[in-house]
This record gives C-alpha cells, structure tokens and sequence, in this order.
C-alpha cells in the first residue's frame, strides 16, 4: 500500500552517514544542539531513521536511541525517540505500554484498534507476537472487560468484509436493526451493535448511518451517546467515527488533546509521529474544516522549545 498523503516523506539527497556524524557532533561534548537533531529527525522518513541508527553504531559503537535518550529531555525526547522506533512496531509498542502495569490506558487501545484498517490490525497481532512473545489478544482480554473487551476482540479479529457492492436491502435491514436495539429498547442491546459495527463493510456501514439518521431522525452517535456510556461509548463513538472518515477522526483525536487546560502529550506525540507518513495532509485538511483553526496553529499556541520546533516540522505547514 503506497501512502501519499503525509507530510514526511524520504529525503534526497540522503547520506545516512553524513547524517549519523552530524547527530554524534551536535551530542558530544558539553551541551547539545537540539536544532540539529530535530531538523535531521523530522525530515528523514523512518526507512532512513533506522539507516542512520545503524550508520551511527557502524561509525561510533554506540547506541543512536541511547544517546538522544541521554542527552535529551521530557516531551522532547518522547518525540525524538518515538520517531526512532521503527514504524512497523510502532502500533504494537503502543499497545503494549497501554496494557502494561497498573491500570489500563483504554484511550489507546480505542484509538489504535478503531482507527487501523485489518491489514494493519493483523500485522499489529503478528509484531506483537514476535516482539514480545505474548499473544495480544489474550493481553487485552486479561485487562478488559464487558461489552468493551468484546468489542475490542471483534476488532481484533479483523475479519470486517471487504468493500464491495452494497446490497440496499441489507442497508436497510441493519439500520432498522440498529434501531430496534437502541432507540426502541428499554435497555440497549449492545451485542447487535457491536456486530454491526464490528463486522460489516466500510461501504456498508456509511449507508447504514444514513438510513439509520432517515429512519429514527437520529444521527447513530447520538443514540450511542445516550444509550452506552464509559469505554464502551467512547470505542463505539470512535469506531463509528472512523468508518466515516479516520482522518476526521484523528483531527478530533489531535483537536482534543491540546484543547482546553493542559496537554495530552503522549497522544500528540502518538498520532503526529505514527500519521506522519500515512494520512496527515488528510487530517490536517479535516481539522480546518472542523475546528476553525489549523493544526499547525493549534500546536504553537499549545507548545513550546524544541518540542514545539519539531512537531510543527513534522505538522508540515500551516492551513490558513
């Protein structure tokens, strides 16, 4: 799958080792030069990220992640480092932080789980798998619970029918299914939705949502609202959300981890690096139209240093 629509892209002329000495010379000695290493960083793509790493121990014997870890700080360094680490694991990784320790960070796992198409959801298992030699189905089975977790394993499984012709009558009959089991039930049937949802095509379930809006007068989101409530809410909201658009949905992602008091850093970091590549012209395009300001505004007004430098590198311009 060639992805054309994010704001990193490879670099040229690249000299990976022209690069790795620039980065050894803006660490050594006393203090360091930030500048030269988030412009290095964010205007490579990760193919030639790992290049530079393995240029680096090739020249120095020393460790690349290491040493930004060493020289860096804060949510500086979290940005730097999360655009080392390779971007086949980078899903994987993410999952496995959020199910580690105490608590589990469900944020993480509804965003990646609703967001990444099968494809990418089976790869994520097969890393998992290697990388950590622990299944992560059974890891988010043993940390969740509910209508949640069972919707979590649907999406797991990623088995949602492909893109096809759509057939009207089945349109029409899931919608009214959809609405016999929210609106007009006292109680809502969540298994049904997460069938549904969970299961059917991209294709599909966009008609479903508009003949679901014809038939009740309500928009599918608002009768999850009302009627779900919790993590189960949020991961439905969002897997809604993404059958509709995932890069409006990640816009949303972005528009609410900066907005009001406070930042949520991790997610910043998480969706900036991991769509870099992918799809971040599309949500910047989507996060203009939504929310009356760029993203490219939004992340100078809510950051600042080095971290701020780089991801408004990474951000790629503004969309006045």
């Amino acid at each position: 799958l060639q992805y054309t629509r994010g704001t990193v892209t490879a670099f040229s002329p690249f000299d990976a080792r022209a690069d790795a000495e620039a980065l050894r010379k803006a660490m050594k000695g006393m203090g360091t030069d930030e500048e030269t290493i988030l412009k290095i960083l964010t205007s490579r793509n990760n193919t030639q990220r790992q290049e530079i790493a393995s240029a680096f121990k090739t020249l120095f014997g020393r460790d690349l992640v290491d040493d930004l870890k060493s020289e860096l700080t804060g949510k500086f360094e979290t940005l730097m480092v999360s655009l080392m680490r390779p971007s086949y694991i980078f899903d994987a990784h993410a999952l496995k932080h959020a199910i580690k320790g105490a608590g589990t960070n469900e944020k993480v796992l509804t965003e990646i789980l609703a967001s990444r198409t099968p494809v990418e959801v089976q790869n994520i298992k097969q890393v998992y798998q290697q990388e950590y030699e622990a299944n992560l189905e059974d890891k988010i089975v043993g940390e969740t619970s509910g209508h949640f977790q069972r919707l979590l394993v649907v999406l797991l499984q990623a088995n949602r029918d492909p893109d096809g012709r759509v057939d009207d009558a089945l349109v029409e009959q899931d919608a009214q299914v959809l609405f016999r089991a929210g609106e007009l039930k006292w109680g809502t049937d969540e298994e049904t939705f997460i069938t549904i949802l969970g299961t059917r095509s991209v294709s599909h379930l966009r008609k479903v949502f508009d003949k679901y809006m014809t038939i009740s007068g309500f928009q599918i989101e608002e009768t999850i609202d009302r009627e779900t409530s919790g993590d189960l809410e949020k991961l439905l909201l969002a897997v809604v959300k993404c059958i509709r658009s995932v890069p409006a949905y990640l816009a949303e992602t972005l528009y609410y981890s900066m907005k009001g008091a406070g930042t949520d850093d991790d997610t910043l970091i998480r969706v900036m690096v991991s769509r870099s590549e992918i799809d971040l012209l599309d949500i910047r395009q989507e996060f203009r139209k939504n929310f009356a300001k760029s993203l490219y505004q939004m992340i100078q007004k809510d950051t600042s240093g080095d971290y701020r430098k780089a991801l408004l590198l990474l951000c790629g311009g503004d969309d006045d």
